[in-house]
């Protein structure tokens, strides 16, 4: 990969720990679309308690995964909020980036010998013997077939 490839990546993780890290402690706590439609109908307190009426969301239960470490936006056992949601996102941000490239290591092209006798893209020659450019021709902006002039001293050369 190039070096400005290299640099493009690098400044994308970057920019995507800094968003998880940092920014993603001010989102906001209150509660989105999903959460409001869910809470349609019912009455609610200060800390977003039901307490009365009758909603979609007093069917809703713990998560079985509730008291894993990651669980609801920071680490278990890290009593700062703002340094456990933090860290939680940049944990999400390389264990994403990992799986991602992981995924493109393995479906990434190699390069192949073709057999059908044409210049493969890889820089090697081909494997049956044969010169590519012998007899090739190439058509100039004004539409006459001309040979190659290397094609040709190579050919001298060779008799």
């Amino acid at each position: 990969m190039k070096n400005r490839s290299w640099a493009f990546l690098a400044g994308g993780l970057l920019v995507a720990l800094l968003l998880a890290g940092v920014v993603s402690n001010y989102a906001s706590s209150h509660p989105d679309g999903l959460d409001s439609s869910l809470l349609k109908g019912c009455t609610v307190d200060a800390d977003d308690n039901i307490v009365g009426g009758s909603c979609p969301a007093q069917q809703a239960r713990d998560h079985e995964l509730a008291d894993s470490p990651l669980a609801d936006y920071g680490v278990r056992g890290v009593r700062n909020s703002f340094v456990s949601t933090g860290l939680s996102g940049v944990l999400g941000v390389l264990v994403t980036f990992a799986i991602g490239a992981g995924g493109f290591w393995l479906l990434r092209r190699r390069g192949t010998t073709p057999t059908d006798g044409t210049t493969p893209t890889d820089g090697t020659t081909p494997t049956d013997g044969t010169n590519p450019t012998d007899g090739d021709t190439t058509t100039p902006a004004d539409g006459d077939p001309a040979t190659s002039g290397d094609v040709r001293r190579r050919a001298d050369a060779a008799s």
